[in-house]
């Protein structure tokens, strides 16, 4: 029983806080030397550097621009069809009925058209970052290269990690240094 006790006095708490201390330092001191995994944060980069803010904001402005776009069309339709609505009493039943075909089929092909751009918009959300990424992979090789990696994670994908080896603070700052001697 004097064993336990004694161990016990041992681990007390000073013993696990320094015991604790010790073992996160030295995974630390692990982390800065080189690491054959390292980590990113995607949507840091994308959001942070100057090109993938701006290609976020284009993308916000062409979504935005669509959606005026549309909200005149539909406007406007719905100031000819109540006008057409109007005529009905005062025209032919055979001229009302050419005439409100022809309404249809615009606003059919005005859909069709509208929704070819949403979709096209769609895909420009899609790509972008596949672009951007493609476009700084070479600042990133760098970066992996330098440290010694072999791979680079999403920090979405990583569970528990230590910060050393998350490189998407130096990787944004490369990137908009570099945006900076090639403009």
């Amino acid at each position: 029983m004097k064993t336990r006790s004694t161990l016990r006095s041992l681990l007390g708490s000073k013993a696990w806080a320094a015991a604790f201390l010790l073992l996160f330092s030295s995974v630390e001191l692990v982390a800065q030397q080189a690491s054959p995994v390292l980590t990113i944060d995607r949507d840091r980069l994308l959001a942070e550097t100057q090109s993938g803010s701006e290609t976020i904001a284009e993308l916000e402005r062409l979504a935005q621009a669509l959606a005026a776009e549309n909200a005149e069309i539909e406007s406007a339709l719905i100031a000819e069809e109540s006008a057409l609505t109007e005529q009905r009493a005062t025209l032919p039943s055979e001229e009302f009925r050419q005439l409100a075909d022809a309404f249809d089929e615009r606003v059919q092909q005005l859909r069709a058209e509208q929704d070819e751009k949403a979709r096209q918009l769609n895909r420009q959300r899609e790509e972008a970052p596949t672009q951007f990424f493609n476009e700084v992979a070479p600042i990133l090789s760098e970066i992996v290269r330098e440290k010694g990696a072999v791979v680079v994670i999403d920090l979405r994908d990583v569970f528990l990690s230590v910060r050393g080896i998350d490189i998407t603070d130096e990787a944004i700052a490369r990137i908009n240094a570099n945006r900076g001697e090639t403009e």
